[in-house]
C-alpha cells in the first residue's frame, strides 16, 4: 500500500509540475491585417507552431483592421490586448480583453491621441505591466508634423514614442511623450531584467538605417540611455524579446529578406545572430510572445483542433 500511495503521489507531482511549467505564445496577424489576431505556440522559444486559427476579428477603428497585436497577462490572469487599427489618420489603438483567450471582451478604439489633432498615425501600441506602480504602460509611435526636427525625415515620417497608463482600462492618463532619442523611432518594447534595470528595444526608423537597437533606464518610464549600435540588418522592424533560459532572443521581422530573424543576448551589449536556429511559420507579422501555463495551450489546442 504504502508503494501504491508513493506511486501516486509521483504521478500527481508530476502532472502538476508539467502543468505549471510555462510555454511560449506569439501573437500575430498575416497581411492584409483583416482577418484578426493569430497565435504561434512554442514549448521551447525557439521554434513555433501555428494554430491557423483567428481569436479576434478587428471591429475597432474605421479601416477595421488589426496590426502589430500586443498582448500581457495581468496579475488577476485577465489577458490584455492592444492593436493598431489603421495605417493614417488614425488617432487611437484597439483594446479588448479575455480569460481565457477565447472568448473576447467587446472591443473599445481608445482615442488616445485626440488632444493632438494633426496626429498622423498611431502605430504598434505595446503594453507592459508595471509590477512595482501595479499600472499598464502603453507605449506608441506617432508622428505629429513640425513638433521635432525632421532630420533626414519628412513631416509625415518623423515618428516619436507616446505613453499612457492605466490601472482598470477604462481610465487612461493623457497621452505624453515616452521618447525623443533624436531620430525617428517606431515598435519599441519595454523589457525587465531586475531590481530598477529596464531595457527598451525599438526600431530606428530613418533612412539610412531601419533597423533595432537597445536603450536601459532604471524606471519603465524612462528616461532612457546607453544606446547600442544597430544590430540586426537594413529593414527590419516589429522587435520582440523573450528570455529563454539564461538568454534573451529578440525576434524581428526582417522584411526586405521576407523571414523572421532572431538575435541572442545575454547582456544586451553582445549580440549574436541566431536566424538560422528558430523557426517561424511563414506568414507571421510582427507581435508580441508571453509566457502562459500549458493548461492554457491545451485550452488553446481543444479549441482549435490541434493535435
Amino acid at each position: 500500500m504504502t508503494k501504491l500511495v508513493i506511486l501516486i503521489y509521483s504521478v500527481l507531482l508530476i502532472t502538476s509540475c508539467a502543468a505549471k511549467k510555462d510555454v511560449y505564445l506569439f501573437t500575430s496577424f498575416h497581411e492584409p491585417a483583416n482577418e484578426g489576431l493569430r497565435l504561434l505556440y512554442s514549448n521551447d522559444g525557439y521554434h513555433w507552431n501555428d494554430f491557423k486559427h483567428i481569436f479576434l476579428k478587428p471591429e475597432a477603428g474605421d479601416a477595421k483592421i488589426m496590426r502589430d497585436p500586443s498582448m500581457v497577462q495581468g496579475p488577476d490572469g485577465t489577458f490584455h490586448l492592444v492593436w493598431t487599427t489603421g495605417w493614417k489618420g488614425d488617432l487611437g489603438f484597439g483594446y479588448a480583453s479575455s480569460k481565457d483567450l477565447i472568448h473576447w471582451s467587446p472591443q473599445q478604439h481608445i482615442n488616445i491621441m485626440a488632444t493632438e489633432p494633426t496626429t498622423v498615425n498611431v502605430w504598434a501600441p505595446e503594453i507592459f505591466y508595471d509590477d512595482v506602480k501595479k499600472q499598464y504602460i502603453i507605449v506608441w509611435a506617432s508622428c505629429i508634423p513640425g513638433r521635432f526636427p525632421n532630420g533626414q525625415e519628412d513631416a509625415n515620417n518623423n515618428h516619436r514614442l507616446y505613453y499612457t497608463t492605466t490601472t482598470d482600462f477604462k481610465a487612461f492618463s493623457t497621452a505624453k511623450l515616452f521618447l525623443d532619442p533624436g531620430f525617428s523611432v517606431i515598435d519599441a518594447q519595454i523589457l525587465k531584467r531586475g531590481t530598477q534595470d529596464y531595457v527598451l528595444v525599438m526600431k530606428d526608423n530613418t533612412r539610412p538605417n531601419r533597423n533595432i537597437l537597445v536603450a536601459t533606464a532604471k524606471d519603465p518610464l524612462g528616461p532612457y540611455s546607453n544606446y547600442s549600435s544597430r544590430f540586426t540588418e537594413l529593414f527590419s522592424e516589429g522587435p520582440n524579446a523573450t528570455k529563454v533560459g539564461n538568454d534573451w532572443l529578440i525576434y524581428y521581422d526582417s522584411y526586405r529578406l521576407k523571414r523572421y530573424g532572431a538575435m541572442q543576448t545575454t547582456d544586451f551589449k553582445t549580440f549574436t545572430d541566431f536566424s538560422n536556429k528558430v523557426t517561424v511559420p511563414e506568414g507571421h507579422k510582427h507581435g508580441t510572445i508571453l509566457k502562459v501555463t500549458t493548461k492554457t495551450l491545451n485550452n488553446l489546442k481543444k479549441e482549435t483542433g490541434v493535435q
